[in-house]
């Protein structure tokens, strides 16, 4: 268990999106640039890295609360090709479409973990995204395993920050010790839950001897599944 004897009780489970549920650990940049290689040719990290965070950006708070999750990634996949200077729209399309093939997979069996979960806790979702986190979650069917979902467009601030992480404790009527967060993110996930109090599960694909969990002790895991053992 998460929780030692004499700790409050764990009462809730609060995740993020990109890079856990959708994904075994591996953030949307690096799997945007693994795809982009793959179907436009080797390009450098650090030529590439700009042009997703570019794309990325300009769709924050620019969609349509009912977005779906195909169009959203389209729209970030045309933006790294406008930013890129590439103008096949085939290509996007390719990148796009294998984007959200790998992501849906992935959150079929993330479904699974959560359907499990939630028979015990409250289950919940802190997001940095786009301002259709809802409209995703419903597309994908994780709504009705969701208590909460907190999407940073609609809050207007973004993790780190403790107040996305506190409205989502808000939401489930829960204290941050009550609570566990996963995430794939150090400085936005493990820090921010870190910050506000809450304890933290750190899912990575693998780890480098200069990664290291936040906090001593931090539990680790390397595929969602692990959490039926851990909680």
């Amino acid at each position: 268990m998460i929780t030692d004897p004499g700790t409050a009780r764990l009462s809730a489970v609060l995740f993020d999106f990109g890079g856990t549920l959708d994904a075994d650990g591996v953030a949307w940049k690096e799997r945007f640039f693994r795809l982009w290689c793959e179907e436009a040719g080797a390009v450098a990290p650090e030529r590439f890295a700009p042009a997703f965070y570019a794309a990325d950006d300009a769709v924050v708070g620019a969609v349509p609360p009912t977005l779906s999750f195909r169009e959203t990634v389209r729209r970030i996949t045309q933006g790294i090709a406008r930013e890129m200077g590439a103008a096949d729209s085939a290509l996007v399309e390719r990148v796009a479409a294998r984007f959200v093939e790998e992501a849906v997979e992935r959150l079929r069996a993330s479904a699974l973990v959560l359907d499990q979960l939630s028979r015990r806790y409250r289950l919940g979702i802190v997001s940095n995204f786009y301002g259709n986190l809802s409209s995703v979650c419903e597309e994908v069917g994780l709504s009705p395993l969701l208590a909460v979902m907190v999407d940073s467009a609609c809050v207007g601030c973004v993790k780190p920050d403790p107040r996305i992480f506190q409205a989502a404790l808000t939401g489930l009527n829960a204290k941050p010790e009550q609570a566990v967060f996963i995430g794939d993110s150090l400085p936005r996930d493990m820090a921010g839950a870190k910050g506000i109090g809450m304890p933290h599960i750190w899912l990575t694909p693998e780890t480098t001897p200069a990664e290291k969990p936040c906090c001593t002790g931090d539990r680790v895991i390397h595929a969602l599944e692990e959490l039926r053992h851990v909680l």
